[in-house]
């Protein structure tokens, strides 16, 4: 059913190591809104992931690389969407009255839902993921022609690796967060990650097909 799998899961976690938009956005939930909300951004870009997965073994991405109207306005929206989150968090960090205030337990107030959603819609955001994931999956697939399932199977799998990865290193950051949670701090912070996730909208809307 399979082949090469150690290395499949070898490179799939360099992949989750590797820093993106999906690091990004669970760095700062995780340090500023605490442990509960990084693992539900985790969950979201889990969920992301396993979409992205069917998309890819039903052909929905094929037709999706093929479609430069339908991969122009899936970028588009990406790219919008991190620049929105980019441009909030630099407000954040610019204006006046100092950061938003924390709730009792000194974390910024975002709830469970908010922020699986925010994985998610990050995730989903990257076009580039469904096309990767039709050359990727494949190659550790037997035959030619792999069956649907084997492509799912290849696929969760690499959802799981990346929830495992990323759930460890929200578990780590929010450990550390409450020194960055400063008011000082937080004005950096929010600095930061408003051009990382400005840098990561601009990519994506620079994306090609191939």
């Amino acid at each position: 059913m399979f082949v090469h799998f150690q290395t499949f899961v070898a490179l799939s976690l360099l992949l989750a190591i590797a820093p993106g938009p999906d690091t990004a956005i669970v760095t700062r939930n995780a340090i500023t809104a605490g442990r509960e909300a990084g693992i539900a951004t985790v969950f979201g870009i889990a969920s992301g992931l396993a979409i992205w997965t069917l998309a890819a073994t039903l052909g929905i991405a094929a037709l999706l690389q093929a479609s430069a109207p339908a991969f122009l306005v899936v970028k588009t929206i990406g790219a919008a969407y991190l620049a929105f989150m980019g441009l909030q968090a630099l407000w954040g960090a610019l204006r006046p009255s100092g950061p938003a205030p924390l709730d009792p337990s000194g974390h910024r107030r975002l709830s469970l839902r908010a922020a699986y959603r925010q994985g998610a819609l990050t995730n989903l955001g990257n076009p580039k993921i469904a096309i990767f994931f039709t050359s990727f999956l494949p190659q550790f697939a037997h035959g030619d022609h792999p069956s649907i399932w084997a492509l799912v199977a290849l696929g969760l799998s690499f959802s799981l690796i990346g929830l495992g990865w990323l759930t460890g290193y929200t578990m780590i950051v929010a450990r550390i967060g409450h020194v960055l949670r400063r008011p000082r701090a937080r004005r950096i912070l929010d600095g930061l990650t408003g051009l990382v996730f400005l840098g990561f909208g601009a990519k994506i809307a620079l994306e090609h097909r191939s």
